[in-house]
């Protein structure tokens, strides 16, 4: 494969819905480039794209798959994304690299949830759109009312290029409103024929092509002048124009294609190619520190890993886009984000499994290497003097599904957490955390859907057999009222005895509370707790009760009873503790009996001071289609939220709401049963709160069940 230089690039990302016939794109794509003799179906499981043994089972896309073609004089880089909102990740790092977002649409079904979410994503990183819609050879297919939808939801700059002559069962033909013709497809695909438009179909043809000519003229002011002048476009000046809207998102043309048939791929390919911006036709890319990337090859280089892979026998893959500079082999590079040093051994450009040697890549490519030993998705790698610069990253989606994970056999246990911190590396929507407080490995990630494959993996792959478990939930406790108690510990057994007696007044924290004024006030220590909020602790002895010496040993009693709360055993918080009074033995007193006296002491104070259980509150957006609307708030209300507000966004509904988090579990599973998958949420912690009355007494009835068991 020649060099190609950067205004012979083009890079897009294939993104929608599931279902909506991604992957058969790309492969007929491939096809129409020349990269591959023969299509492969998702049925024959024999595709470029979902080559990995878990797509191959499930028969859909798990993973964005990097492709290329060379087509009339440019390199197509091509990124395939999965459509299920549970690998949302793999669209977000595609969409941060890509110039272009290749739309697919299901003309059977229009705009579905995969349809909006990779359309925000869009917006958010500011990248170009071209619609396809497809299955358009489908009896359901509805050009028309997908038409009306695009335009509803996308705005009035959604731009017909192509429309269906026939769509339904025997779709063969189009009018592209660009080469204003008919194109006529074989029975099986490829090279469409050249017609003029039928009589039947001119008027149609002419009103769109001038709303076209419009809308590509509007996007450059020399060609507003020529339409203004002349009242139309050379083809030309109309391409000119619609790849200055598509650049600037002033236009959002839409084609044709029936994809499984190889039916106007040929057609979108070299649309893509006269259409479609090359890196440098973008605004240029800003380092964290604003310096600006201009992709010119003189720079020094500087290239970001958007994602990283493990494949067999090659082990580890980084996923890189050039935005300065060239990279050659051998080429000595520094990690920015973590200061390592790398040597680039090998450039690829990258077909699935397939690969192909490169001596060198140049800016505004997307190209892979190997064997680099600290680098990550999201780290930038610089040559020469820039080697601070860092390219902003990827901000992937909160975790929005957890859930506990075990070996079923304790001797894997080490194994399990290094094999699920590589997971993280090539999926970091995919979080892992061992929770000392729950005494819990957490795992986390965008679905039910997204841990059950991770849980493949490790059972498939790894050979790691693992259970999940529902995941406990961090409580917290604290005190709503003051409350007095004293403790003695006594202990006699021969030689040296145990003896210390604490008198304590415990009082709820809040920011800015006065101090209580029963007792003097003789020295404060105050602990910032790892797990939120505050412990205030008040040294109020007089006349020598407590040595100061045992006040330290008293204070660490406390804090291991914080640690595991009198009522649930879980985390206590925002409590003032005044230490008034005591005794010492001037012989048995010592700093273990302090500890456990005043251990003991809060136990009981904790118990008549009011105690409340808090719990973490979550907020929760939902975005709905319309007509699940009210299903979707019934079973919010039984999951005691509260709904803060709601928005429109097209056909859907957005529901803000306050949600605990104990109610959210398998949440993602209800909320697509209930919506056909139509449905998609996310979930930020928000605050603690506390329980209910009647859910506090479940909680401490359950403990105590616990507790007996335990005995």
């Amino acid at each position: 494969m020649k060099v190609y230089q950067t205004n012979e690039i083009k890079n897009i990302a294939i993104v929608g819905g599931a279902k909506s016939g991604k992957t058969t794109i790309a492969e007929a794509m491939l096809f129409e480039g020349g990269l591959i003799k023969r299509r492969g179906t998702i049925d024959d499981k024999n595709t470029v794209s979902d080559y990995r043994a878990i797509e191959l089972e499930r028969q859909n896309s798990i993973s964005s798959t990097l492709l290329y073609i060379e087509h009339k004089g440019f390199k197509i880089n091509i990124i395939d994304t999965p459509g299920f909102d549970d690998f949302v990740g793999e669209v977000v790092s595609a969409l941060k690299v890509a110039d272009t977002a290749i739309m697919i649409m299901n003309a059977q079904t229009g705009i579905d949830v995969g349809t909006d979410v990779a359309w925000r994503y869009s917006n958010q990183n500011g990248v170009p759109v071209i619609f396809a819609i497809n299955h358009l050879e489908h009896e359901n297919s509805n050009f028309d009312e997908i038409i009306r939808q695009l335009k509803q939801n996308y705005g009035k700059n959604v731009t017909v290029c192509q429309y269906p002559v026939n769509p339904g069962l025997g779709f063969n033909a189009v009018i592209d409103l660009v080469k204003m013709k008919m194109l006529k497809f074989p029975e099986n695909g490829g090279t469409a024929e050249e017609l003029d438009i039928p009589a039947s179909e001119m008027d149609k043809a002419e009103e769109l092509h001038g709303i076209l000519v419009e809308n590509a003229a509007e996007a450059d002011e020399s060609l507003m002048e020529i339409f203004f002048d002349k009242g139309t476009l050379t083809i030309e000046e109309l391409r000119q124009g619609i790849k200055a809207g598509v650049t600037n998102r002033g236009l959002f043309p839409v084609m044709c294609v029936a994809g499984k048939h190889n039916m106007g791929v040929q057609r979108l390919l070299e649309f893509i190619t006269y259409n479609a911006p090359s890196p440098n036709d973008l605004k240029n890319v800003k380092t964290v520190s604003g310096k600006s990337l201009e992709y010119k090859t003189t720079d020094p280089a500087t290239l970001f890993i958007f994602k990283t892979g493990i494949e067999e026998h090659l082990g580890e893959i980084s996923f890189f886009k050039i935005y300065a500079g060239e990279v050659t082999e051998g080429m000595d590079i520094v990690n920015a984000s973590n200061g390592s040093k790398e040597r680039i051994s090998q450039i690829f450009s990258i077909a699935g499994k397939n690969r192909e040697k490169l001596p060198k890549a140049v800016a505004g490519d997307i190209v892979s290497t190997i064997k680099l030993k600290s680098c990550f998705t999201n780290n930038t790698l610089n040559a020469g003097k820039n080697s601070e610069d860092l390219i902003p990253p990827i901000v992937f989606p909160d975790p929005k599904f957890r859930t506990a994970i075990k070996a079923k056999n304790q001797a894997d246990d080490e194994k399990l957490g290094a094999i699920l911190n590589e997971m993280h590396k090539v999926d970091q929507t995919i979080t892992i955390e061992y929770s000392k407080e729950l005494k819990q490995i957490i795992l986390s990630g965008q679905g039910e859907l997204h841990l059950n494959i991770a849980k493949w993996h490790l059972e498939t792959i790894h050979k790691i057999e693992v259970e999940f478990i529902t995941p406990k939930i961090p409580y917290r406790e604290t005190i709503t009222k003051p409350a007095k108690a004293t403790y003695r510990h006594k202990k006699q057994s021969g030689g040296a005895g145990q003896f210390g007696e604490v008198h304590i007044l415990i009082q709820p924290y809040t920011e800015g509370m006065a101090n209580q004024t029963e007792f003097p006030i003789r020295g404060v220590t105050e602990e910032k707790l790892a797990w939120g909020g505050k412990l205030i602790f008040n040294n109020c002895i007089v006349g020598g009760a407590i040595d100061a010496r045992f006040l330290p040993a008293i204070l660490k009693g406390i804090m291991e009873k914080m640690e595991e709360g009198p009522l649930t055993g879980s985390y206590a918080r925002d409590i003032v503790v005044n230490v008034y009074d005591g005794k010492m033995h001037p012989v048995d007193s010592n700093e273990l009996s302090f500890k456990l006296a005043g251990r003991q002491a809060f136990r009981e104070a904790f118990k008549v001071a009011g105690p409340k259980i808090l719990e973490p509150i979550y907020d929760v957006e939902v975005i709905v289609p319309s007509e699940s609307m009210g299903n979707v708030m019934t079973d919010l209300q039984g999951r005691r939220a509260v709904v803060m507000g709601m928005d429109s966004e097209g056909n859907y509904q957005i529901i803000k709401a306050k949600v605990p988090l104990a109610e959210m579990n398998r949440y993602s599973t209800a909320l697509s049963s209930l919506t056909s998958g139509r449905a998609t949420y996310s979930l930020k912690y928000a605050d603690y709160q506390q329980v209910p009355t009647d859910v506090q007494n479940v909680l401490l009835k359950a403990y105590e069940e616990q507790e007996k068991d335990e005995e």
